[in-house]
């Protein structure tokens, strides 16, 4: 069998044990480090909305599930289960919070957003409507 090197292998068992390890050092991968400055407006700015409006439903949702289901929240005392329930929607909600602050760093993390917004948005927007 040929191989880029220019060796032949002979032996068949050899033959499976060989991988080209030596073309992932030949091949420079693009540089994914670019400045805020570099990244299109377009992109910053229909990423940034995706990103905002996906992250709201999200802590729009969690706020809603993990409220007690008695009738009142000062009536969450009642069951351990309605307590557990929103101390941890709580806790989720001030994860989601700081991540709301957390702006992306490149623009591949702004494409990230547009793609993942396209389709998150609208299936969000639906599951808050539907637990509302």
């Amino acid at each position: 069998m040929n191989v880029p090197g220019g060796s032949i292998r002979a032996s068949k068992d050899k033959i499976m044990t060989w991988m080209p390890v030596e073309w992932a050092r030949r091949v420079h991968a693009p540089e994914t480090t670019s400045l805020p400055s570099e990244v299109p407006a377009s992109l910053r700015i229909a990423g940034n909305i995706l990103r905002a409006v996906f992250i709201v439903c999200l802590l729009a949702i969690t706020a809603r599930v993990s409220m007690p289901q008695s009738e009142t929240i000062w009536t969450v005392y009642d069951t351990p289960g309605d307590l557990i329930r929103m101390f941890l929607g709580l806790a989720v909600c001030v994860g989601i919070v700081i991540q709301f602050f957390k702006a992306p760093k490149d623009a591949h993390a702004y494409r990230t957003w547009l793609y993942f917004g396209l389709a998150a948005v609208p299936f969000a927007a639906v599951c808050l409507f539907a637990i509302w």
